[in-house]
């Protein structure tokens, strides 16, 4: 600890996303002379951001009024047709619009990049003097004698695998901090310390997910419609009674975002969400948009699901979880960028508060109170029950379920309960209760594999670095994950991290081509025996998505 130089700050907050970059630029709205540090641990910002995404511009609004006549790439492609559609293997039928709770309309939202709204975001945040430090992953948590979070430790570049350092070896700085954002995104390695540290989910139902797997194609341009939004439900998740949808919107420069979300409560361990969204896409009204078209980007990352009951105690001493950190994604809206920069404004507004007010390190109480009084609790109350019902009974009977809670929430006659979740790992069922599921092989056109479809990501990560995926005990991840489960991390990576390896007569061999890791964390969530934990590389390594 000695080698590492020390920075102070008023605020250092941990993850470049629309949270921490929203949060940022509040701080500085509220005090220009607050010094605040962001910082990111891809190679630049937006570079490790993935969303579909259709953007409510609610927040945006409240924080950046003007932002439409600020050269905003998000301002470029505004709604203009929405569909919704129920599918089966080889059609479709349209939900009717009037069928749809309110808060399920799309008119006024935005489709874009959510990676160049990021960068767009830094900018101003720059401009205003914040300290933006892209390629800087914190890897550890500091705290003072009395226990509260005094800053964060970037993590040291230049060390082996072996533990040794290089010849380019430089340790990480201490950034210290009055007061201390997580903005990690889902399922963030220091977000799960802080949750244990301080026992912030001790009173909400624990998180769930979805793996959402995308793709960005350049279609043909008699076939783009601007500002056209598609999400779909059933086939082919309805073969493997697993539940999720799909979405393929219709963005700037003639191309199309597409992607899959496979909710990761699933129960059976041949199930593979990469190989169910190329089924998906193969789909006629899918296809249709594609062909002809070429795939230039790909990419995967975890998705909260778990709604307003599984908001944790956001604030604690000296420090307070942000955006999808804490997770405010409204499930049957597929959003949570504008609610996560609420989240991180009302954070801002109650350091700011306290700073000047002479305090540091302290719980910021308003925080936590004021988002629970806000259009966040607002909006999220009124689909809390929407994801465990489909959960609980089905594609088919959940959603129309879901549709009349929500209904019956938004006038104000919904049923005073709140539905209960299970961890996503203790659903995985013994592998002999399922039968084998015979994906068909990629066409290469429409369709791919895994390997090709990493290169899409440009995930890089430096050589001779240790290995940021750690299994705790090997021989159980035989005996349980291999043995019982019949080796599911084998399928549920969406970038082909994790192989079982015969060799002869020896043992199969769990091996773990860590380079390949595109950090979407689903190792962290959906192992049987939580024996993975996903931590962070060397700083920049990972994927480096362009406009995604």
């Amino acid at each position: 600890m000695s080698e590492r130089e020390s920075m102070p700050c008023d605020v250092v907050i941990v993850g470049g996303g629309v949270a921490g970059l929203a949060a940022a630029i509040r701080l500085k709205q509220v005090d220009e002379n607050l010094e605040v540090v962001v910082l990111e641990k891809g190679s630049e910002i937006g570079a490790h951001i993935l969303s579909g995404a259709v953007v409510d511009p609610k927040a945006l609004d409240e924080l950046l009024p003007e932002w439409r006549s600020m050269d905003c790439p998000m301002a470029e492609t505004p709604v203009t047709d929405n569909w919704h559609w129920a599918m089966s293997k080889n059609g479709k039928t349209s939900l009717p619009h009037l069928a749809m709770p309110p808060l399920m309309s799309n008119k006024g939202c935005y489709t874009g990049s959510l990676g160049n709204l990021c960068r767009w975001m830094a900018e101003q945040a720059e401009g205003m003097g914040v300290m933006v430090f892209p390629g800087f992953p914190a890897s550890e948590v500091m705290f003072d004698e009395s226990g509260a979070v005094a800053g964060v430790v970037t993590q040291d570049m230049g060390i082996a695998a072996d533990g040794s350092q290089k010849s380019d070896y430089q340790p990480g700085m201490e950034i210290q901090a009055k007061y201390t954002f997580f903005a990690e995104g889902a399922r963030g390695n220091l977000t799960k310390k802080m949750k244990a540290q301080f026992d912030l989910e001790a009173d909400c139902e624990p998180q769930v997910y979805g793996l959402g797997v995308k793709e960005l194609w350049d279609i043909d341009p008699d076939k783009h419609e601007p500002g056209r939004v598609i999400h779909t439900q059933g086939w082919p998740l309805s073969e493997s009674d697993t539940w999720g949808g799909g979405f393929l919107y219709h963005q700037a420069n003639g191309q199309v975002a597409l992607g899959f979300v496979t909710a990761l409560d699933y129960k059976n361990p041949y199930v593979s969400p990469f190989q169910e969204f190329q089924r998906w896409k193969q789909h006629p009204a899918i296809r249709e948009y594609l062909e002809g078209g070429k795939r230039v980007a790909y990419g995967a990352r975890a998705i909260n699901e778990g709604g307003w009951q599984s908001v944790p105690k956001l604030a604690f001493p000296g420090g307070a979880l942000i955006g999808c950190a804490a997770g405010f994604v409204n499930v049957p809206r597929i959003k949570g960028s504008h609610t996560a920069m609420k989240s991180g404004m009302l954070a801002a507004e109650a350091a700011a508060a306290a700073i000047a007010g002479g305090h540091e390190k302290t719980e910021l109480a308003d925080y936590d109170a004021n988002l629970r009084e806000s259009w966040i609790a607002t909006e999220l109350k009124k689909v809390q029950n929407a994801q465990p019902l489909v959960a609980k009974y089905g594609g088919d009977i959940g959603t129309i379920l879901a549709g009349a809670d929500m209904w019956m929430r938004t006038i104000k006659i919904g049923l005073p309960i709140k539905m209960k979740h299970h961890r996503d790992y203790e659903e995985l069922q013994r592998a002999d209760l399922h039968t084998p599921i015979a994906y068909p092989k990629p066409d290469g056109e429409i369709s791919f594999d895994r390997l090709t479809s990493v290169s899409y990501s440009y995930t890089n990560h430096a050589e001779d670095q240790p290995n940021h995926l750690k299994v705790k005990d090997l021989e159980l991840q035989r005996s349980s994950e291999l043995d019982v489960f019949a080796g599911p991390s084998t399928r549920y990576c969406p970038a082909g991290v994790y192989e079982w390896v015969t060799e002869g007569e020896a043992e199969p061999k769990f091996v773990i081509n860590s380079q390949n890791c595109v950090h979407c964390k689903t190792c962290d969530i959906k192992d049987p025996n939580q024996n993975i934990e996903w931590t962070t590389p060397e700083g920049g390594g990972g994927p480096n998505y362009p406009n995604m």
